[in-house]
């Protein structure tokens, strides 16, 4: 239950609110949220925090901000619920079709031809969501190999939020998530299933048998050995300061060779963030 409304303070507006949020509760969840996850919260973020983490106080039964620091201070679970809460999960299947373009035509194709490649492929999705991107890319690989079942071929998911990574071992899409997909790739990767009144779409086996769905903080040590060939990090450091991106990709350069490949999302740079990786199209980058 809450705590009646409370009028917003310290000036930020005159605007009421159904919880006070102080400016000390904003600084103490920024701080938490950025040792946690790496995210900057910017001042322009205020509004996300309080709209988002609200849910949270109504759900725990919490009359103010004060309550839910105090918890968060001792209770390890609602730690991940607090950045499940203000991860935001935007995806879509072949989001950025100009990747999976990229990588059909200028990497997987070429292997076809190169005898003296082998026939290892290690694929790294990192913040993957609700698993459209993981697909996406095991789609593409299916197209392309014409015998993938003579390839050597893993692609490994991440995320940090862990209720849509539960989402994606499910593979379940409605049909407004699967509507950018062309017939031939529904018949060939879903299986159409029943439920309620409407349809949705199954991952089928040969996709799902692709893909490793794990849970990971890019903050941690990445447990990974590599080589990975792919990485797709896209969409996940726009939220991360200079500093934290720095110390992100020198720990992700360890993990590819010279050639590897590395996709950002469509707002973010290496520029004068790392060195390891030189441009060589639309947010595609390669290990020098």
């Amino acid at each position: 239950m809450s705590a009646g409304v409370a009028s917003l303070p310290d000036g930020a507006s005159s605007r009421q609110r159904e919880f006070a949020f102080h400016e000390q509760d904003f600084q103490a969840l920024r701080s938490l949220v950025k040792s946690l996850t790496g995210i900057n919260l910017t001042e322009q973020k205020r509004e996300l925090v309080y709209g988002r983490l609200t849910r949270r106080l109504r759900a725990l039964g919490l009359n103010s901000f004060a309550q839910y620091r105090q918890l968060l201070a001792g209770e390890e679970r609602e730690l991940t619920e607090l950045c499940n809460a203000i991860t935001t999960n935007l995806t879509a299947f072949f989001r950025e079709p100009h990747h999976f373009q990229y990588l059909r035509e200028q990497w997987l194709g070429p292997l076809l031809g190169n005898a003296r490649a082998g026939r290892r492929l290690r694929i790294w999705s990192a913040g993957c969501s609700t698993g459209e991107e993981p697909y996406s890319i095991a789609m593409t690989v299916l197209e392309t190999l014409p015998h993938p079942g003579s390839w050597d071929v893993r692609i490994l998911a991440t995320d940090l939020d862990s209720e849509v990574l539960q989402r994606a071992r499910r593979g379940l899409y409605a049909p407004e998530r699967t509507a950018n997909l062309s017939r031939e790739r529904l018949q060939r990767f879903f299986i159409e299933r029943p439920e309620g009144r409407a349809t949705v779409h199954q991952v089928a086996p040969q996709l799902a048998s692709l893909v490793t769905f794990k849970q990971l903080n890019l903050m941690h040590p990445l447990p990974m050995k590599g080589p990975l060939d792919v990485i797709f990090c896209r969409n996940v450091v726009i939220y991360f300061d200079k500093d934290t991106q720095r110390d992100l990709f020198a720990r992700i350069g360890r993990l590819q060779r010279p050639g590897d490949l590395l996709f950002l999302g469509h707002s973010e740079s290496l520029f004068k963030v790392c060195d390891s990786y030189g441009l060589i199209g639309k947010t595609v980058y390669r290990r020098v």
